[in-house]
């Protein structure tokens, strides 16, 4: 199986049918997997998901609903242990950049002088990616990324986008990262550079659905960032040994 898309999704009721419905006929002739994770929804998430995948008829695109407890991170982790591909997309359920992502991918894939990089990030921060957002979304981008240099000296400029990962490195690594919630690709992308491996940062377009949406970030998930990412650093304060990446 060449890719295994992980999609967590949390009260997504009103969208999670389309989302897999545009994944499956975006993947259509290839071997791949879908993989979404409901958490804690309170409304129909799973069983909406549960009613597609009993009527799944496509040959080649695999469709699999499973779920765990609450958080965003405890969906990515629990969707990647239960993949199969040699790569693995972690997304989100509205498909924030579309299919800019595995577009990319599949250049990749077209060029056999140039391996694929084991971690590739569609990211926001890219100087050629289009993002519409308003004022108070950017600042608050920019300074978390500022604190996040401050606290983490991380060099990656977008950790909260989409990632695009080797499927063994990502099952090796998903028991390493521990945060349940938002940190968790942060967690995945500080582990990364620890390890010697610079996420490969690609340019993407926010989809206007997306961008149109008002931040919902207030003060307290501020200070819970801050307190996050020292307890990031406090977790990860050795120097990863690559060599543990052959065990």
């Amino acid at each position: 199986m060449f890719l295994s898309v992980i999609v967590p999704a949390h009260n997504a009721a009103g969208l999670i049918e389309s989302t897999v419905e545009r994944l499956r006929d975006r993947l259509a002739g290839q071997h791949a997997e879908i993989i979404v994770v409901e958490n804690g929804s309170a409304d129909d998430t799973f069983e909406r998901c549960a009613r597609m995948s009993a009527g799944w008829t496509d040959p080649g695109v695999a469709f699999t609903p499973i779920r765990c407890d609450k958080g965003m991170g405890e969906a990515l982790r629990t969707g990647i242990l239960a993949s199969h591909g040699d790569f693995v997309l972690l997304t989100a359920d509205d498909l924030p950049f579309g299919f800019d992502d595995l577009d990319a991918l599949g250049r990749m894939r077209q060029d056999p002088d140039r391996p694929i990089p084991a971690a590739i990030i569609g990211s926001k921060s890219h100087p050629n990616s289009v993002v519409h957002r308003g004022a108070y979304r950017g600042l608050m981008t920019w300074g978390f990324g500022v604190l996040r240099w401050l606290t983490l000296g991380m060099r990656t400029g977008d950790p909260q986008g989409t990632f695009i990962l080797s499927g063994d490195l990502a099952r090796q690594l998903a028991p390493e990262i521990r945060e349940p919630g938002f940190l968790f690709t942060t967690e995945l992308a500080y582990v990364l550079e620890r390890l010697g491996i610079r996420p490969v940062e690609i340019p993407v377009r926010l989809e206007a659905h997306h961008a149109s949406h008002g931040s919902r970030v207030a003060m307290h998930d501020v200070m819970a960032m801050a307190t996050g990412l020292l307890r990031l650093r406090r977790r990860h304060h050795r120097r990863w040994d690559p060599q543990l990446l052959a065990r």
